[in-house]
């Protein structure tokens, strides 16, 4: 696929190819993919398991484990990420990039009260601040991603809060430090329907209120179109289709963008006939 350029883009991915050792060299994970995503715009990726959107992420944050090779440009806000060093990255990652994952319960650590958790956020990236100004902006991160009671319940611990409201939690990690970037990596799939529309609302206002960019990844193409302006459908490590989120969903042009959509339920879907499949 040709390399999308745009000089004013606030993440510039051009040409990007994730390959593993462990796994066959004529199929890596991603196979040379090119987006752009501006400031304050929400991107979605989207695809099945195994379609390499999750390993696009973490190339992007440089998490990938020491047995990938990653090939290709990504460029945030000028600056060449693949080159930087590891010292320069940490500054980036978490300030300036930030990521909230799938499952709460095991990117939060159970042992540690979840107010010393966002706490760690913050010194990590502002180490000379006061402890009574690191208080106050973990306790205005969880009054934002509306937390009940957050003087009382920061000394509590991540078993104590529901699903959602440990999803909320997490937000509220990512976005302490006001990144321009969050990454979202199926943020609610792991949630019942209405305690997803709950965090998909709370995204949305978020990104509204700090003009927040937002690469949202998921297999499911109608939370993607949801929150997205515009979206990419990966399939074994490439992007097939890229459009803007409404007309994708509604006029898709890739065989494999239909079928990802005809495998969605809806409240006319035929309980005679087989779901679609890839």
């Amino acid at each position: 696929m040709q390399a999308e350029k745009n000089s004013e883009a606030l993440l510039q991915v051009r040409d990007l190819q994730v390959r593993f050792a462990t796994a066959a060299a004529e199929s890596p994970a991603v196979a040379g993919i090119s987006f752009h995503l501006q400031a304050g715009e929400a991107f979605g990726l989207v695809g099945e398991s195994g379609s390499g959107k999750s390993a696009t992420s973490l190339a992007i944050l440089r998490l990938l484990p020491s047995d990938a090779q990653v090939d290709g440009e990504i460029n945030f806000s000028g600056r060449k990420l693949l080159s930087l060093e590891e010292k320069e990255m940490r500054a980036v990652r978490g300030r300036e990039i930030a990521m909230i994952f799938q499952e709460p319960m095991t990117a939060l650590n159970p042992a540690m009260h979840v107010g010393a958790q966002i706490a760690e956020a913050v010194r990590a990236h502002h180490p000379g601040l006061h402890r009574s100004e690191v208080r106050e902006r973990v306790h205005a991160a969880m009054d934002e991603v509306a937390l009940p009671d957050p003087v009382r319940r920061v000394n509590d611990y991540p078993h104590q809060f529901s699903g959602g409201q440990r999803q909320r939690i997490l937000i509220a990690m990512a976005l302490v430090n006001r990144p321009r970037l969050l990454i979202a990596d199926e943020p609610t799939t792991a949630l019942d329907v209405t305690v997803q529309a709950q965090i998909l609302e709370l995204l949305l206002q978020l990104r509204k209120r700090h003009n927040l960019a937002m690469l949202f990844i998921s297999h499911d193409l109608a939370v993607v179109s949801r929150v997205t302006e515009r979206v990419a459908v990966m399939h074994r490590g490439k992007i097939v289709e890229t459009g803007d989120s409404p007309k994708i969903f509604r006029v898709a042009q890739h065989p494999y963008t239909r079928g990802l959509i005809a495998a969605v339920p809806t409240l006319h879907t035929d309980r005679t006939q087989r779901l679609a499949v890839q």
